[in-house]
C-alpha cells in the first residue's frame, strides 16, 4: 500500500513537472523609476532556451501582442550551448518580433559560453548574431543605448563565464563592472540587462536604477514558504530565485525564465512572460 502511494505520487509529481514545463503564464510588473521622463511599456523575456509554444512559438508571439509595449528587452539565454542544437526556434521568434517592437538583447551565460569558447562552438555565436540583428534589435555586449523620448538609457552586461560558477558565487573583483561597462550616468533613468542576479547589489553600487535578469528558471521546483529549489549553478535555495527584490534605491526584476534546459520539467514553476509598465517616480 505504502509502495502504491508513493508511485501515485511520484507519478503526480511527474505529470505536474510536464505540465508547467510546457506552459508559460503572463506577470503584471509595475515599477516608479527616477529619471523617467516618460511612462512606459516593455515585456521581458529570459532563458527560452529554444522552447516553443504551439506553433514556431505563436502563442508567445500572440501573447506579447495583446500586452503591444513600447519594446521587448530579452535578458539573455535565447538558445542552449549545444554544439550541435538547432538555433531556429529562438532565431525565428525574434525575427518575427523584431517587425513590430524594438528589440534589446543582453546575453546570458549560454550565448557568452559560445563566444567565449570558439575552440569548442566554432562560429555558431557569430551565426546566432548574424541572424537575429537587423531592424530594430539592439544586442548589447557590455554596451547602452539611450531613449530619449522617455531619458532612459538600458546597458547589456556580457558577465564572463567565472562569475557562473557552479557550486559557489565567485567574489566580483572591485571596479569590475565600472571597467566592463559603459558609465552609468546619474541624471538618466539607468536599465541594467545582467543575466545573473547573483551580483545584484554590485549592479545598484553601479548605478542600476532596475536590473532585468535571469538564469536561475524560477528554481526549476518551488516550494511553499521555501521558495525555488536549486539553481542551474547547482546552488539549493538560492537568496534570488525569481519575483522582485531591492537593495538601497535599486530594483531587480528576476525573471522566472520562458524555457529550460537538460531536464525539461518545472514544478509548481510555470514559466513567466513579463509585462511591465514603468511610472515616473514622484
Amino acid at each position: 500500500m505504502v509502495l502504491l502511494i508513493m508511485v501515485m505520487l511520484a507519478v503526480a509529481l511527474l505529470a505536474v513537472g510536464i505540465i508547467d514545463g510546457n506552459r508559460f503564464v503572463t506577470v503584471r510588473k509595475e515599477f516608479a523609476l527616477s529619471g523617467l521622463s516618460k511612462e512606459c511599456r516593455f515585456v521581458l523575456l529570459s532563458d527560452l532556451h529554444n522552447k516553443v509554444y504551439g506553433t514556431k512559438n505563436d502563442k508567445v508571439i500572440e501573447a506579447i501582442r495583446r500586452i503591444n509595449p513600447d519594446f521587448i528587452v530579452l535578458a539573455g539565454d535565447l538558445v542552449t550551448s549545444q554544439l550541435r542544437e538547432d538555433m531556429t526556434p529562438g532565431i525565428e521568434l525574434l525575427r518575427a518580433l523584431r517587425q513590430d517592437y524594438r528589440i534589446y538583447y543582453g546575453l546570458g551565460n549560454h550565448e557568452s559560453k559560445m563566444r567565449q569558447k570558439p575552440d569548442q562552438f566554432g562560429d555558431k555565436y557569430d551565426r546566432l548574431i548574424r541572424a537575429v540583428s537587423g531592424k530594430n534589435v539592439s544586442v548589447l555586449k557590455n554596451e547602452a543605448v539611450f531613449l530619449p523620448e522617455y531619458n532612459l538609457k538600458i546597458t547589456g552586461l556580457d558577465l564572463d563565464l567565472d562569475y557562473f560558477a557552479h557550486f559557489k558565487i565567485q567574489k566580483m573583483k572591485p571596479g569590475y563592472l565600472q571597467e566592463t561597462l559603459p558609465e552609468c550616468e546619474k541624471e538618466k533613468c539607468n536599465i541594467l540587462i545582467a543575466h545573473n542576479p547573483d551580483y545584484f547589489e554590485e549592479y545598484a553600487q553601479w548605478g542600476a536604477d532596475l536590473v532585468l535578469s535571469g538564469h536561475v528558471h524560477g528554481g526549476i521546483m518551488r516550494l511553499p514558504l521555501l521558495g525555488g529549489v536549486i539553481a542551474p549553478s547547482y546552488k539549493i535555495f538560492p537568496k534570488y530565485d525569481g519575483g522582485v527584490f531591492r537593495t538601497g534605491g535599486a530594483t531587480m526584476l528576476l525573471g522566472r525564465g520562458m524555457g529550460s534546459h537538460t531536464i525539461p520539467l518545472r514544478f509548481f514553476n510555470p514559466a513567466e512572460l513579463y509585462d511591465v509598465q514603468l511610472k515616473i517616480k514622484k
